[in-house]
């Protein structure tokens, strides 16, 4: 199975840090955030990792070159200024991706799932990975019934930026800027969306505060 690792974005809630540091290049535990993914990947048995680039991101072309040194060939989407969304990244980077389920990996999360267990069954569209909410998203985003991912009220889990996804999800999508969340939406409509909860180690990177408590965490 080959992975995305979603890494053009901004990161503006981490300014200044990411004025010269992408987000995927920001030390965690004394190496950069995306190197504890591609080292992760690698372990669960994944060989071709695409990365989408746009905000600095020669500094990411430079911190994780051709991926060798993980055991890895990587390939590079480069998007245009300002990005693409999720989506409209995800879009562009599907002839790297194949006609294969592939798995999904927010550059900006940090976590110990091992991503060898992750499956997709046969007339999903995606395989989502959720989580119980963090204090800074106390609302979550969906449910989770009997394997089903639901857009129901309550109990709500969040969206860990982890999932198998299949190239059919982005069927009708059209090349430029989207966003992922209609997609998701669309497939819960179809009943064609499950997930799964996972209980362990994740952080959502996206301050500054996070960042340094995440470093001042024990191992």
């Amino acid at each position: 199975m080959k992975a995305i690792v979603l890494a053009a974005g901004r990161g503006e809630r981490l300014r200044p840090l990411t004025d010269h540091t992408p987000k995927p290049m920001l030390l965690v535990r004394g190496q950069p955030l995306i190197h504890w993914h591609l080292a992760a990947l690698a372990r669960a048995g994944v060989r071709e990792v695409v990365i989408n680039l746009a905000w600095l991101g020669e500094a990411i072309r430079a911190g994780v070159d051709s991926g060798e040194r993980f055991g890895l060939t990587v390939h590079y989407s480069q998007e245009p200024p300002g990005a693409l969304e999720a989506g409209g990244g995800i879009h562009q980077a599907l002839p790297l991706l194949g006609d294969a389920p592939f798995l999904v990996v927010n550059g900006d999360t940090y976590t110990d799932i091992d991503f060898a267990r992750l499956r997709i069954g046969t007339g999903a569209l995606a395989h989502l990975v959720l989580v119980p909410n963090p204090d800074h998203h106390p609302r979550g985003d969906f449910a989770l019934q009997d394997g089903e991912v639901r857009d129901a009220a309550s109990p709500r889990l969040t969206y860990a930026g982890i999932g198998v996804y299949r190239p059919e999800l982005f069927a009708r999508c059209q090349p430029g800027r989207f966003p992922l969340l209609p997609l998701l939406q669309a497939a819960i409509a179809e009943r064609r969306l499950t997930g799964e909860r996972y209980d362990g180690r994740w952080v959502d990177v996206g301050s500054a505060q996070r960042l340094a408590a995440l470093n001042d965490q024990p191992d």
